[in-house]
């Protein structure tokens, strides 16, 4: 297989198959074509590899002591090739993670729980988990709110949860709200209230410092809901370069948002067996693991067939939507997401106060709207878990609001 990557003389191959990692070269080079990168990239990446071999082989270090730790002794000795570190270092972890799917050498460790905050943060997951429901996606927001609480509050040293109190609380919320954003501010109090609530169930505290998080004003009503016309979302679509494998797969993702009104995690989520062919049905996986069927516009089924025909790199990924460059796999999540619609509205020449996936959403709520939809229907549509969240449409029904317009007191002036 090297001799389809490596770029050089044959002669040559011997210096590269040298020591203790030249013979599974050949199949991390099959792993660099199946995920898609090319000749000149899979050829530095084996010669990485191949000078790291030679070093490991001078100092007899063998297969099974592989670690991250030895990377870091190599690049350490590598000062002439310092601009290409972090290419080495990446290339360098691909390998052993594909030495440890090999089963050539051992998982990598657990990380170090010697910090007394790491147990905890476990036990609390499970909790989120087990007994919240909450998707995997929560947990990666709840978590580090959770642990940069207790670790500023409390230190670094042992946890001494029994002296918290409700000052410490009002402090942290008062700090955060002098940099971050109010709507940061409102998830950071929820999380605290479900962290204290825990603690005190679990008996860590003496009192339920949950009704200490203080509330952060919100206007719910203060502002209109943003949205963009349905030319302008013609227009959205309509630039998308389907001659193109990112334009054909940009322009399913971005029918999916327009036309079903999904979450930019639901679209980055879709795996292949969520795609029912026969009955024409979707399977979207929504917030606190909520399962729909939802059925597929014809449009929007065309769309996606055609990316799978004809656009979507073959690979082991499940993932319907995958990266243009590799490695091929998954697009990270709903920033990938968001990121294609912005590309999207610059191409476009469209320039909304908000640029999000969630855009796509909202305009399609507005356009049932006027067309005669009630709220109960949109929030049928849309899937809310409340049936209050879809009211803030009603600010977008300007007919409707005419009607019930008071005159202003004393007459126009």
């Amino acid at each position: 297989m090297i001799e389809h990557s490596y770029q050089y003389e044959m002669a040559e191959l011997d210096r590269v198959r040298c020591g203790p990692l030249g013979p599974h070269l050949d199949s991390f080079a099959h792993w660099l074509a199946a995920q898609g990168y090319s000749r000149l990239a899979a050829t530095r990446k084996i010669r990485f590899v191949a000078h790291w071999s030679r070093w490991l082989d001078q100092r007899h270090i063998g297969l099974t002591h592989l670690n991250e730790q030895r990377i870091g002794d190599f690049l350490k000795r590598q000062r002439k090739h310092t601009r290409w570190h972090k290419h080495i270092r990446y290339t360098l972890i691909q390998f052993l993670q594909h030495l440890r799917r090999s089963k050539l050498i051992p998982d990598r460790p657990p990380p170090d729980t010697a910090r007394p905050i790491d147990p905890l943060m476990r036990d609390y997951g499970r909790f989120l988990t087990q007994e919240r429901g909450l998707s995997q996606t929560s947990l990666q927001t709840y978590l580090p709110v959770a642990r940069h609480f207790l670790s500023e509050v409390l230190g670094a040293g042992a946890l001494r949860l029994d002296k918290l109190g409700a000052a410490d609380i009002s402090r942290f919320i008062l700090r955060a709200t002098s940099t971050w954003s109010p709507k940061r501010v409102q998830l950071t109090t929820s999380v605290l209230r479900s962290l204290l609530g825990f603690l005190y169930q679990r008996g860590q505290l003496a009192a339920p410092l949950a009704g200490a998080v203080p509330t952060v004003a919100t206007w719910r009503w203060s502002d209109l809901p943003r949205f963009l016309e349905p030319e302008q979302v013609h227009q959205l679509l309509e630039n998308c370069d389907r001659s193109s494998q990112r334009g054909q797969r940009d322009y399913a993702v971005l029918l999916l948002l327009a036309r079903l009104g999904l979450r930019a995690g639901e679209v980055a989520g879709l795996n292949l067996e969520d795609l029912d062919w026969h009955s024409g049905e979707v399977l979207i996986r929504g917030k606190g693991s909520r399962e729909d069927r939802l059925p597929l516009p014809p449009d929007v089924g065309r769309a996606l067939a055609t990316y799978l025909r004809k656009a979507r790199p073959p690979c082991s990924c499940r993932r319907v939507f995958l990266r243009t460059q590799a490695p091929r796999d998954g697009l990270s999540g709903s920033a990938s997401i968001s990121k294609i619609v912005g590309r999207a509205l610059l191409r476009a020449h469209l320039d909304p106060t908000h640029k999000g996936a969630h855009l796509l959403r909202h305009s399609l709520a507005t356009r049932m709207l006027r067309g005669g939809a009630s709220l109960t229907q949109i929030g049928q549509v849309l899937r809310h878990q409340h049936a209050q969240t879809a009211e803030i449409y009603a600010k977008v029904d300007f007919a409707a609001l005419r009607a019930v317009a008071q005159p202003w007191p004393g007459g126009a002036r």
